[in-house]
């Protein structure tokens, strides 16, 4: 372990930017790039205030941003240290690499499509010990259809420290996902139809989900920074919306236009499904609060674990009020809908251990360097939505030059989404959603950089 250095930092005092944020993006950038290694000393809150002749309360709310963003962890007793990551890249594998090959053999692609998170690193001793504690107890044959009382209890402590929500276990029920809270959502609130506001592009899934309880979907326009409130009509019962990080656009909801939301649904008796599905990673951005600590009374919140840890974990959570979560219990039964015990009792291990938010923090890391990549190659290129947050940025095309970039891709190894396909109808963005949680880092680097070359010569083309 390196002991710790004098940092060559520079701040400007006259800079609109505040000093908390010069110093954390200082931070993160050496961090990046390799000026501060894994393991790495940092110095002390005071000491590092004195050398840059500022208040201590700037270097403590620079540190605290980038341990919520898993770049730093602290030792009792030792101080304050550059996260050590098992998956950490040595600097030959962050150097430009030429692109792939024209042709590759089957199965071996690089997958820029969003959806998935990287799986194949996660701590392997903690996962065992949790399916072993989970093991060890008897199979139920009773289950409570709200979830197992003691993972419900972490659940809404987990809430209360990563997203702020003052909410108790009468809040929480445990489901298999979103997709299975979606469905319990519009069993409960969609019961005999009614129309059901869905985000234009958006998350297809629920317009599926709401479809098949026989909700008539009505497709909700957004912006560059979430769903128009102003457009939105006013005989809806339910509006599924992801303010976080808009998907697949990747705006974030701003306060003034949270408010408006909570009181347009406040004003037409609606509920707001939302949809936190990557809330936990952010980039460069102070977290934004829920809509649900807003006004629990008009929201119902969904999370899942598919993002932080795997998607066939199959264990998600629904937030409401208790008097809602109680019926929608009630409906479960009526369903034969539950979540599967022994699969409950191993998160609650991994919650209660520690061992799933120290995995949460490693992933932050790996997705900020993955992030980081995506923007420097092709930031240049085009035109980059969404990439404060999330493990996916839009990448904006001209409309004729999509599909000729799809298929070359294809061609060199590269799988790619269009933006068309997220729209309920008729498009009116077009572009690429790309996805780099499920690639390597390396993959990433190498998918964008083909990438890149491609948009590079199709804005050439269509110059010509």
């Amino acid at each position: 372990m390196r002991t710790h250095i004098d940092l060559p930092v520079s701040l400007s005092r006259e800079s609109a930017v505040p000093l908390t944020t010069q110093l954390a993006g200082w931070l993160r950038q050496a961090m990046m790039g390799g000026a501060l290694a894994p393991g790495e000393r940092l110095p002390s809150t005071r000491a590092l205030a004195d050398q840059l002749s500022v208040s201590r309360t700037v270097v403590t709310e620079a540190y605290q941003q980038l341990y919520a963003e898993g770049w730093l962890e602290g030792r009792h007793g030792s101080g304050t240290f550059v996260a050590a990551m098992e998956s950490h890249v040595p600097p030959r594998e962050r150097s430009y690499e030429p692109p792939p090959p024209a042709r590759r053999p089957a199965g071996e692609w690089i997958d820029l499509r969003p959806g998935e998170p990287w799986v194949r690193d996660y701590d392997r001793a903690a996962w065992k010990r949790a399916w072993r504690k989970a093991g060890e107890l008897p199979p139920g044959d009773s289950p409570d259809l709200h979830g197992l009382p003691r993972l419900r209890e972490l659940l809404a402590d987990h809430l209360r420290r990563a997203r702020g929500m003052a909410v108790g276990p009468e809040n929480v029920l445990v489901t298999r996902g979103t997709g299975n809270g979606l469905d319990l959502c519009a069993l409960a609130l969609l019961a005999g139809g009614g129309r059901a506001g869905v985000e234009d592009p958006g998350y297809h899934v629920a317009r599926t989900v709401f479809a098949a309880r026989g909700a008539e979907v009505v497709p909700c326009p957004v912006d560059e920074d979430g769903v128009i409130v102003d457009d939105l009509p006013r005989d809806l019962r339910v509006l599924y919306t992801t303010p976080a990080h808009q998907y697949p656009l990747g705006g974030r909801l701003p306060i003034p236009r949270r408010e408006r939301l909570l009181a347009w649904a406040r004003s037409t008796g609606a509920t707001i499904v939302e949809d936190d599905y990557d809330a936990e990673f952010r980039y460069d951005v102070a977290p934004l609060p829920a809509l649900y600590g807003l006004d629990p009374t008009r929201v119902v919140l969904l999370g899942s674990l598919s993002k932080i840890l795997a998607p066939d974990v199959g264990v998600g959570w629904l937030v409401g009020t208790p008097d809602l979560v109680a019926r929608i219990a009630a409906l479960r039964a009526a369903v034969s809908d539950r979540t599967s015990g022994p699969v409950q009792q191993a998160v609650a291990t991994l919650l209660e251990s520690g061992d799933l938010d120290r995995h949460l923090r490693r992933m932050r890391l790996e997705y900020a360097r993955r992030r980081a990549v995506v923007v420097e190659l092709l930031g240049p290129v085009c035109r980059l939505r969404g990439d404060t947050a999330g493990l996916h940025v839009v990448a904006e095309l001209p409309a004729g030059a999509v599909q000729g970039v799809v298929e070359r891709a294809r061609e060199r190894g590269v799988l790619l989404d269009p933006a068309d396909r997220h729209h309920h109808d008729r498009a009116r963005l077009h572009g690429l959603v790309l996805g780099y949680g499920s690639a390597s880092l390396r993959d990433v680097r190498r998918g964008c950089a083909v990438l890149a070359e491609l948009i590079r010569d199709a804005q050439a083309g269509l110059s010509t």
